[in-house]
């Protein structure tokens, strides 16, 4: 019997630890044991066990119990918990590559991966190709830089070759920050070979001996599965010296950050690798010219590195197949937000956001109207409905004032007022930023200012055109990407959801009724019976006579929470 239990930070979350442990428990009575794989993308309904190929999902207690019945062989209703065709038909939906071994194999095992196929396109390359030629199957492919900017990875790959100089540098960049983004850790957790196996091929393509992969301490179990990965590679000769018997010698160590987001920007990350503040400088030079310790570095996403050994294996072409004339291949995206099915969902370039929202996503929670979806993480951009069927890829996106980013898809409801999200973005953007810049240290300060003091009730006339003005000073004057993409929630907002800027400056009304300080709570008397609940909970003692003083009223909303009539109106 075959049984395996989704123990990705998602499952584990959900309490897969402890049903792993029961299973695994059964699993031994009968002679055999339960597997532990990572997460499948199907956050959304774990934790999920497989037992015989059958998917068991939103395993609670009493499901443990009849799973565990299952196992003996007893009379049971496990069936209940058995995952419909429909659910099973969303990765049907998909064209899995970085995610492919995700959910499948153990992450903790090497001879698992290599039963899929793995380290055959590292073999293949270091005993089989030229440099030229592996730098030529990327060129092919078309890959680009899935960490946000989109760069064509061969060109960084092929500059770093080029660059003068014996001592190169690989580096991975998992300082993966954006709020609801959580691609690179589900990869790392679920298939921490395949980051291993590109990063090895590119070293070999650029003449590098040493491997660096700076990821963010709050990701502890990404982090200890990479070390173990990273061991059972040096064991079996696949890190360190002449790898598969040839001359080329490169091994891999892990650096833990802080979690600074503008550590995500390159030449930040590579001085937070020296032990400096993580603060970006200009460039040229470039980090392929003069990185890490001033040699030639290349550096590349998790997700990028992962593409590589399926591209070497299947040929630059297969790769090149996907996607669209300008975006090659494929891209992973973190469903989160107002989602009804969120995780992880991997599809090729050009697919609509419509596709992904609600083919694979669901829709919207509750049956509610789809309102935005804001893409590229805090540097992005809020997408409205209306524009849905826009292609995801780099040139589509742009156009919309949105960007690709690292692949978080944040989904709103009708229920989200839009500027308040332009007002949290702005925020984790402020508390992010290095301060090395005026305009991005003070401008987004001001910007984050002004949206709350609209958020606030207290906007006022000449406040849209001063948002604007500065947004655009802001993205000219920024040294880096950080601050030269704060503004796009904003700008993004103001392009779309103008009016929900009029009706918080001029009519002091958050139509979303999000923005607390602008509702008002009133009791429809007609609908009212009288029981006095509300007058009773009300810890500001702002109801009597079932009428709600405005002055005293905190706008916590219990009132509306506990009435069972529905006679609270929140207008």
């Amino acid at each position: 019997m075959k049984i395996s239990v989704g123990k990705g930070s998602c499952g584990i979350a959900a309490g897969a630890d402890k049903i792993f442990d029961l299973l695994n428990r059964e699993a031994e009575n009968i002679g055999g044991s339960a597997a532990v794989v990572g997460c499948i993308g199907m956050c959304y309904l774990e934790p999920i066990v497989n037992i015989n190929s059958d998917v068991y999902v939103k395993v609670d207690e009493k499901g443990v119990s009849e799973l565990v019945k299952l196992i003996r062989g007893e009379e049971n209703n496990a069936a209940r918990y058995k995952a419909d065709k429909e659910e099973l038909a969303l990765l049907s939906l998909q064209t899995r590559i970085a995610l492919q071994n995700c959910g499948v194999i153990n992450p903790e095992s090497i001879d698992e991966y290599i039963e899929k196929g793995g380290y055959e396109a590292a073999k293949k390359c270091i005993t089989g190709m030229t440099y030229e030629a592996v730098i030529a199957e990327i060129k092919a492919s078309g890959l680009s830089g899935r960490g946000g900017a989109g760069f064509p990875a061969w060109f960084k790959w092929q500059a770093c070759r080029d660059s003068a100089g014996e001592k190169k540098y690989i580096i991975c960049n998992a300082d993966e920050g954006d709020p609801g983004a959580f691609m690179d850790r589900a990869i790392l957790e679920s298939d921490p070979h395949a980051v291993l196996e590109g990063m090895i091929t590119a070293a070999f393509a650029i003449g590098a001996d040493e491997g660096i992969i700076y990821v963010r301490a709050e990701y502890p179990l990404a982090v200890a599965r990479l070390e173990k990965a990273i061991e059972q590679a040096r064991e079996r000769g696949l890190l360190g010296m002449n790898i598969f018997g040839s001359e080329f010698c490169f091994d891999i160590h892990i650096k833990a950050g802080a979690g600074a987001f503008v550590c995500g920007e390159e030449t930040a990350l590579i001085a937070s690798l020296e032990g400096e503040r993580g603060m970006p400088r200009l460039k040229p030079p470039f980090p392929a010219q003069k990185g890490y310790r001033n040699k030639p570095s290349n550096i590349n996403n998790v997700e990028t590195y992962a593409n590589v050994p399926w591209i070497i294996r299947n040929g630059g072409a297969a790769f090149s197949e996907l996607g669209t004339d300008n975006s090659k291949g494929t891209k992973v995206f973190a469903l989160t937000g107002k989602i009804a099915k969120g995780g992880l969902v991997e599809v090729p370039m050009g697919c609509t956001i419509r596709d992904v929202v609600h083919n694979i996503g669901g829709g919207i929670q509750g049956g509610k109207k789809f309102k935005a979806v804001q893409m590229g993480g805090p540097s992005g951009g809020c997408i409205p409905a209306e524009l849905q069927d826009t292609e995801i890829d780099y040139k589509s996106l742009a156009e919309t004032g949105a960007i690709m980013g690292s692949g978080g898809m944040v989904v709103m409801d009708e229920t989200t007022c839009m500027v308040d999200i332009a007002r949290f973005f702005l925020d984790f953007t402020c508390k992010e930023s290095c301060g090395k810049c005026t305009h991005c240290r003070v401008g987004n300060r001001r910007l984050l200012e002004i949206l709350e003091r609209i958020c606030g009730g207290k906007g006022k006339d000449g406040d849209i055109e001063l948002l604007s003005e500065l947004s655009e000073d802001i993205k000219t004057g920024s040294l880096c990407a950080l601050g030269q993409t704060a503004p796009n929630p904003v700008l993004t907002t103001l392009r779309y959801f103008k009016n929900e800027y009029e009706d918080h400056i001029y009519n002091k009304k958050c139509t979303a009724r999000s923005c607390k300080p602008l509702l008002t709570y009133t009791i429809d008397l007609k609908k009212c019976k009288k029981c006095n609940l509300c007058v009773k909970k009300c810890p500001a003692g702002a109801i009597t006579e079932l009428i709600i003083d405005s002055s005293k009223c905190t706008k916590c909303g219990l009132c509306a929470d506990l009435c069972k009539f529905g006679a609270i109106e929140v207008i």
